[in-house]
């Protein structure tokens, strides 16, 4: 399949193109900073791998882009690139769950010959809390357990046989639960979300351009004066 795939959700840039190449998929990536430069970057950078693949727009079966959760700059940046390239090509887009990406990502990392493997999935969403969700690889298929949420380090359950996955460990590690668990650093990647697209497109997942929209979960992005000292002076 010829995909485009990109993910703007956390302070890094992933952009990934696939394209089938004598009955072999190639893959074209870039990993670059993300964050404030992002909306500068993002559009260079595709024209760039799209030219090194040598594929047009639309030679493209779809655009794929992570949703959330994340950053709401770069969700919001993400979208809108979806939207805009997909309405100029006439195509679908597909949104990716960026912790299943997160998830998927760490399984390659890890422990990409298993046939079963369960993991939480953890993304820093600042104010101390983490986005997280659990999901369990079987079979080469993945399952989410339950919905994502936010949760303070302090308060992450998950059982004691399941893995930790997630660029957290350095601003939270020790305040997680379960210190003998396997912890693996990972992000959500471009790269993961090639990997996840065939299934993902083959369930019914492509939807149409204006329907590119972001999974926020947390609808508040700052603390208040008065809540930030609350928590300085808290026990």
């Amino acid at each position: 399949m010829n995909l485009l795939a990109f993910d703007t959700s956390t302070e890094f840039m992933s952009v990934a193109v696939q394209r089938r190449v004598d009955g072999a998929e190639q893959v074209w990536q870039h990993t670059g900073a993300g964050g404030a430069r992002t909306s500068a970057t993002l559009i260079p950078t595709i024209e760039h791998l799209m030219a090194q693949a040598q594929l047009a727009y639309g030679q493209l079966e779809a655009i794929v882009f992570g949703n959330g959760p994340g950053s709401f700059t770069g969700l919001r940046t993400a979208c809108a690139v979806a939207q805009g390239l997909a309405f100029g090509a006439a195509l679908r887009v597909l949104p990716v769950d960026t912790l299943l990406a997160l998830a998927e990502q760490a399984r390659w990392q890890q422990a990409r010959a298993l046939q079963r493997w369960q993991v939480v999935a953890l993304l820093d969403a600042r104010m101390d809390e983490m986005y997280a969700a659990s999901y369990q690889f079987e079979d080469g298929q993945w399952t989410r357990i339950g919905h994502c949420h936010l949760t303070r380090p302090d308060d992450l359950l998950c059982e004691a046989d399941c893995a930790l996955a997630g660029n957290v460990f350095a601003a939270y590690g020790a305040r997680l639960p379960l210190a003998m668990t396997q912890r693996v650093d990972a992000l959500p990647t471009a790269g993961a979300m090639l990997r996840l697209a065939p299934a993902l497109l083959a369930a019914g997942g492509a939807l149409p351009p204006e329907q590119a929209l972001p999974l926020y979960v947390r609808d508040k992005v700052a603390q208040t004066t008065l809540e930030r000292a609350a928590q300085r002076t808290a026990p």
